[in-house]
């Protein structure tokens, strides 16, 4: 069912293929680094340049009996090579292979990932300024509190994603980690050397220092950072939920021509797809929590991370793919109401104003106490008789000793509210162009 969903540059990383492709890529660049210490003959090596490659049936056909996928793999390699083959592996254990070819492949994803995130920022970004002024009502715990403007909520995203992108980097640069020290890592019968130029080649860095394996703490942070990811994604796909609740519907998932809701109801409308991320981001944070367990191994190495990563690596890179450009079409085709929004601002009867009116009569003289006890006495009121908050101000003497009218009408003036989203836009999307060229300028 992923497979189905997932882009073709991330699923190609994953096939048995391309890793075994990879190993590949590991082999040859170690035959070069001992050719140019002339440890190896040159006519050598590129025999096995020309001649390498490998089956994978065969590779399945041999590890049935060897029981070990890399020697099966070696073996199908060196029947295509002949007596060069003889040195390829040449000072290595499996996981110098194995895992090399891992952050290779982790850091391929990574870089996928990226992408897909600098993606959404650019929809979030275009949908932050599109709704940047239209007002809605911010809730917590579920309540009116608030008013807001729905903009803010794409702007709140953006810059939850750009840390995201930011974490991606790192776990990248964590995992781009080669090994290539041999059997527990103490460079026995391989030098130092080679492990330098082979890194470089591939573009990796040298584990400074190695067990048997890289140390699984790098590929836990690397899991982490897709459970975070994929964390913030289940946070964008609840506040959907809900605003497409009936009783809300402010906003709501794309209905597509002959898409339908429910086999029984033919006027269901359901956030299927929110629904789906949220599933699958329980999927990526227990993967991560996987790849934790696996940072503990027996002295130099046990096997009992292999079978695990086999399945949470490529898993979660392909899950967070998908969740990602899954939400990326949400977001831009995202149905929403702003006259729904004005219509339920005012169901809570002008409530929202009562922190204003609090801080107003504060001014005047009152004691905060005082003041929240008068507001709230009337807050209650309001909700009990369905009846508006600032007809009952106007009303109440308490209230008309210390405001005027005018003042109560003032203080229940929307604009208030949005006197400082443009401050905000600016921290999260930078200065304006003319601000940028003004201080370059005066640089």
């Amino acid at each position: 069912m992923i497979a189905r969903y997932t882009r073709p540059e991330m699923g190609r990383i994953w096939t048995q293929e391309n890793r075994y492709a990879t190993w590949l890529e590991v082999e040859i660049a170690v035959c070069e680094a001992w050719a140019e210490r002339g440890e190896i003959p040159k006519e050598a090596v590129r025999n096995i340049r020309k001649k390498a490659r490998f089956d994978v049936e065969r590779i399945d056909e041999i590890e049935k009996t060897v029981r070990h996928d890399v020697i099966a793999f070696l073996t199908s390699v060196a029947e295509n090579v002949g007596r060069d083959s003889r040195f390829i592996h040449k000072g290595l254990t499996s996981s110098d292979i194995v895992d090399t070819s891992l952050s290779l492949l982790m850091k391929e994803a990574s870089e996928i990932i990226v992408a897909d995130i600098r993606e959404m920022m650019a929809v979030l970004k275009k949908q932050a300024f599109r709704y940047k002024d239209t007002p809605c009502i911010g809730r917590s715990h579920g309540v009116h509190a608030e008013p807001v403007t729905f903009g803010l909520k794409f702007a709140l995203w953006y810059e939850e994603m750009r840390r995201n992108s930011e974490r991606v980097l790192k776990a990248q640069e964590v995992v781009s980690a080669g090994k290539l020290s041999g059997a527990v890592g103490t460079f026995s019968n391989i030098p130092p050397a080679i492990e330098e130029r082979v890194c470089k080649i591939l573009g990796l860095k040298p584990e400074p220092v190695a067990t048997q394996v890289v140390q699984r703490d790098r590929h836990a942070e690397y899991l982490l950072t897709l459970a975070l990811i994929a964390a913030s994604i289940e946070k964008i796909a609840v506040e959907i939920r809900h605003l497409q609740r009936t009783e809300v519907l402010e906003a709501e998932e794309p209905f597509e021509a002959g898409q339908k809701g429910s086999s029984a109801m033919p006027h269901k409308r359901n956030p299927v797809g929110s629904e789906n991320l949220s599933g699958l981001a329980r999927v990526v944070r227990s993967n991560a929590l996987a790849a934790l367990e696996d940072v503990a191994l027996w002295h130099e190495r046990d096997i009992s991370h292999s079978s695990v990563e086999r399945i949470i690596i490529p898993d979660s890179s392909i899950l967070v793919d998908y969740m990602l450009h899954r939400l990326i079409r949400i977001l831009d085709g995202l149905l929403v109401y702003p006259e729904k929004m004005k219509e339920n601002m005012a169901k809570s009867y002008g409530l929202y104003n009562s922190q204003k009116v609090m801080l107003a009569l504060t001014e005047k003289g009152l004691t905060r106490e005082e003041a929240y006890t008068l507001v709230q006495k009337n807050a209650m009121k309001s909700w009990r008789e369905k009846r508006e908050f600032k007809k009952l101000l106007l009303k109440e003497k308490a209230v008309r000793k210390y405001l005027s009218s005018g003042e109560i009408e003032e203080i229940f003036d929307l604009k208030h509210y949005f006197k400082n989203v443009d401050y905000i836009f600016k921290r999260v999307f930078g200065k304006t162009a003319n601000e940028r060229r003004s201080k370059e300028h005066c640089h």
